[in-house]
């Protein structure tokens, strides 16, 4: 039977630590920081559109993610690289 999607590896978050949000175009994303990882990876999902590619950004966090502003996490998804596959 054939893949319906390559998927993404599932990472590894403590429950609650993630957040939804919308972009600027009204596109939903996840946001979840990584488990017990030094420099403070984020990482995005679009949940709305799964054209968009995910993405990831390292950030100076000092509140818990369910803490921060729907605004910096737009603005972190802004500067976020996408995440591909390395040629």
């Amino acid at each position: 039977m054939p893949r319906l999607s390559a998927g993404t590896p599932a990472l590894r978050r403590p429950s609650g630590g993630e957040r939804v949000f919308s972009d600027a175009r009204g596109r939903l994303w996840s946001a979840a920081q990584l488990r017990d990882d030094p420099d403070n990876a984020i990482v995005f999902a679009c949940i709305s559109d799964g054209r968009q590619s995910g993405r990831a950004i390292s950030v100076e966090l000092s509140l818990q993610l369910p803490d921060v502003a729907d605004e910096t996490l737009r603005s972190w998804l802004d500067a976020a690289p996408r995440i591909g596959l390395l040629s």
